[in-house]
C-alpha cells in the first residue's frame, strides 16, 4: 500500500480500487527543473500519483494528478511519470485509468513540459486499439490536455467541478461564461461526443468500475466471456412495445437485464452501449425515437433517421469493438436521414464513416430488424449487404427501398386516391414485407419478438470461433 499522504488525488484511486490492492510507483519522483525557483517549491510525486491495482480482481494502471501541488501541471517530471504508466500497461496488457484535474502545462518548464504533453500523446496513441484507456475529468482540463481525454476510448466529468475545453468559454468571440459555459460537464457531454457520463466522483468511479469489468484488459485477449447464471431461453414479453426506447430492448434481452450505455447525452438519436449474453461481452448498436425518464414518461422524441452525430458515434463505438474482439448486434429501426442544413454539411462523410466502420470490422456481427428498414439507411445499419453474419427481423418489420405510400405516390404521381391506395398496398405486399426479403435471403430468419434473446445468444454463440482477416490489406482510409 502506498504511503503518500491521502489528499484528493490520492482517495480518488483509493475508492476506485478493490480494497488495499494499490502499488504506488515514483513516489519520491519531484521536478527536476531549477527556473524561476521552481527549486524552492516542494512538489511531491511532481502533482501526480500513478501505479497499478485490481478492479474486480482485474490489473488496471491508474494515474490521478493532484492540483494540490502546482495546480496539478505538467512538467518534465510529471509527463514522464504518466508516459510510464502507459510503458508498463501496453507490456501488462492492461487497461489505463487516468484522473484529470489540471491547470495545464507548466509555464516554468516550457519546453520541457511542452514535450512532455508531446509523449502523452505518443503513448495513448500507440496504446489506442491495444489497451482500453479510460479518464476522468474531476477538476480543469483545458487547451492541449483537452486532446488526453479524446484520445481516450472512455471519458467520464464530474457534473459540479469538472470543466474540459479548448478555448476557454471567455476566449470564444461572442461568449462569455455566463451565456454559455462551454466547458461544463453538460455542455461537453451533450455536444462533442467526448464524454460517456457525468455524475457525482462516487457514481463516476462506479461507472469505471463496471466499465473494466465488462471489457478485456487488451486486445489479444480475443473478447470477455464470463459465467452466466441467467436463463438462456428466457422468454422477453411486450419486446416490440420498447422498440422506440432500445434501452429497454438491449436490457431486456441482457444477461440479468443488465446494459451499459456510453456516450449517453450525445447523439441521442443513436444509442449505443455493452450488454452481455450467455456471459460474452457484446457492443450494441440501435436508433432510438423515444426516450423515457426514470418514471417512465415520454421526455423526448425523434424520427427514426440517421443523423451525422449518430452516425459518428455508432461509427466510433463499432471501430473499437473491432479493435478489442468485442462481437457487435445492430437493433435497426432507420427510414432515412436527417433532412436539415445542418446535418447536411456532415451527413455524406458521417454515413461513409459508419458504413465502412461495419464493412470492415470481423468481429461476429448480428443485425435484428425491429422496425423499419428502409433506404441506404438501412444499408448502413450493418446489413447484410456490407457483412452482418446473421440478420433476424419480427414480423412487422418493414424492408425496402422506402415506405410503401410514398413509393406509390411517386410511381403514380397522378393517380387517384384510390388508386395511390391500392398501389400502396401492392407495394408493401410484393417489395416492403418482411418475408419477400426473407425469401430474397437477406434476412435469415423472422422471429417472435420474446423469442429474441434465446436466438442472440444461439447467434453469437455459433459465430464464437469467426475468422475473417485480410492479410494483404493494412486498414481502409475511413
Amino acid at each position: 500500500m502506498s504511503s503518500t499522504n491521502n489528499g484528493l488525488a490520492m482517495q480518488r484511486i483509493v475508492k476506485l480500487l478493490d480494497e488495499n490492492s494499490f502499488m504506488e510507483i515514483g513516489s519520491l519522483v519531484t521536478a527536476r527543473s531549477t527556473d524561476f525557483n521552481l527549486s524552492n517549491t516542494d512538489t511531491p510525486s511532481d502533482g501526480v500519483i500513478i501505479g497499478h491495482g485490481l478492479i474486480d480482481g482485474n490489473l488496471v494502471f491508474v494515474y490521478s494528478q493532484d492540483a494540490s501541488v502546482l495546480n496539478g501541471t505538467i512538467g518534465e517530471m510529471h509527463a514522464k511519470k504518466i508516459a510510464s504508466v502507459y510503458d508498463m500497461a501496453m507490456k501488462m496488457g492492461a487497461p489505463v485509468i487516468g484522473f484529470l484535474d489540471c491547470a495545464g502545462i507548466r509555464l516554468q518548464e516550457s519546453v520541457d513540459a511542452l514535450n512532455g504533453l508531446g509523449q502523452i500523446y505518443a503513448k495513448e496513441v500507440a496504446a489506442s486499439g491495444v489497451i482500453p484507456q479510460i479518464s476522468a475529468v474531476f477538476g480543469t482540463c483545458g487547451g492541449g490536455l483537452a486532446a488526453v481525454p479524446a484520445i481516450c476510448d472512455f471519458n467520464f466529468i464530474e457534473a459540479a467541478k469538472g470543466k474540459m475545453f479548448v478555448n476557454s468559454p471567455n476566449a470564444i468571440l461572442g461568449n462569455r461564461k455566463d451565456k454559455c459555459d462551454t466547458s461544463s460537464a453538460e455542455y461537453q457531454s451533450r455536444e462533442t461526443g467526448c464524454v460517456d457520463g457525468i455524475g457525482t466522483e462516487d457514481e463516476i468511479l462506479a461507472s469505471i468500475r463496471e466499465l473494466v469489468c465488462m471489457l478485456p484488459g487488451n486486445s489479444g485477449m480475443g473478447g470477455l466471456t464470463e459465467e452466466c447464471a441467467d436463463d438462456l431461453n428466457r422468454a422477453c414479453e411486450s419486446l416490440d412495445t420498447m422498440k422506440g426506447d432500445p434501452r429497454y430492448v438491449l436490457a431486456e434481452i441482457a444477461d440479468d437485464r443488465m446494459f451499459l450505455e456510453t456516450k449517453k447525452d450525445y447523439a441521442k438519436d443513436m444509442v449505443t452501449g455493452f450488454i452481455r449474453l450467455n456471459g460474452t461481452t457484446v457492443g450494441a448498436i440501435a436508433n432510438c425515437t423515444e426516450v423515457y425518464d426514470e418514471e417512465g414518461k415520454k421526455a423526448e422524441e425523434f424520427a427514426n433517421v440517421l443523423s451525422a452525430r449518430g452516425c459518428n458515434k455508432a461509427a466510433e463505438f463499432v471501430t473499437f469493438c473491432d479493435a478489442f474482439d468485442i462481437p457487435v448486434l445492430s437493433v435497426t429501426n432507420v427510414k432515412g436521414y436527417k433532412a436539415s442544413i445542418c446535418s447536411e454539411h456532415n451527413l455524406a462523410k458521417a454515413m461513409a464513416r459508419l458504413t465502412s466502420a461495419f464493412a470492415s470490422a470481423d468481429v461476429p456481427k448480428v443485425n435484428l430488424i425491429a422496425g423499419e428498414a428502409y433506404g441506404s439507411a438501412y444499408v448502413s445499419m450493418n446489413s447484410k449487404a456490407i457483412g452482418a453474419d446473421l440478420v433476424y427481423a419480427w414480423p412487422d418489420a418493414k424492408i425496402g427501398m422506402m415506405d410503401a405510400e410514398l413509393a406509390a405516390k411517386i410511381m403514380y404521381a397522378d393517380a387517384s386516391a384510390e388508386v395511390l391506395s391500392e398501389k400502396a398496398k401492392e407495394y408493401d405486399k410484393l417489395q416492403s414485407s418482411v418475408l419477400t426479403a426473407a425469401k430474397r435471403g437477406y434476412v435469415d430468419l423472422i422471429i417472435e419478438p420474446a423469442d429474441t434473446r434465446k436466438y442472440l445468444v444461439a447467434a453469437f454463440e455459433m459465430l464464437y470461433t469467426k475468422s475473417d482477416s485480410n492479410s494483404y490489406k493494412k486498414h481502409g482510409t475511413k
